[in-house]
């Protein structure tokens, strides 16, 4: 019984055949690793961004509810000291863990019977900073809320 063999190859050709081989597989490879190391850091930037845009959002939100409890808090006194200093307690207790700054409240109505007592509340919410940008972002919300006439007696 004979078996057939091919041509045969010198040693040369054989590793000339088999480097080939190896270089046809390879062509791509490590290519993956670069793309990986390149974009990474870009999508992880993308990401902090992300968030930083939505703790400026929540920022927003925390400031206008921050106004709105501020205004009520206001409302129910009975004097225009008082009102100045439960708005700033109710605004302060609101915005306690979203302000990197402190927080301010300012009265941009008259404090009469039958009114309205409308207040601006502002601070400096964080955000950018988290990325080491140093930007701060103010924000402002405003509301109003009608004087209780029947609030408490001096």
């Amino acid at each position: 019984m004979s078996v057939t063999q091919g041509p045969r190859v010198s040693v040369a050709q054989g590793w000339k055949r088999r480097c080939e081989r190896r270089w046809e597989r390879a062509g791509d490879a490590g290519l993956s690793t670069i793309e990986v190391v390149i974009l990474a850091p870009v999508m992880i930037l993308f990401i902090l961004v992300l968030v930083a845009f939505g703790q400026m959002v929540d920022g927003r939100g925390a400031v206008d509810g921050a106004a709105r409890d501020a205004a009520r808090a206001g409302s129910i006194q009975h004097a225009y000291p008082v009102a100045m200093s439960e708005a700033r307690k109710a605004a302060e207790a609101d915005l306690e863990d979203v302000c990197t700054g402190p927080v301010t409240v300012r009265m941009t109505s008259e404090f009469r019977p039958g009114g309205f007592f409308t207040v601006e509340v502002s601070c400096e919410v964080r955000g950018l900073a988290m990325l080491g940008l140093d930007i701060g972002k103010t924000m402002t919300g405003h509301s109003s809320s009608p004087i209780d006439p029947y609030r408490r007696a001096a």
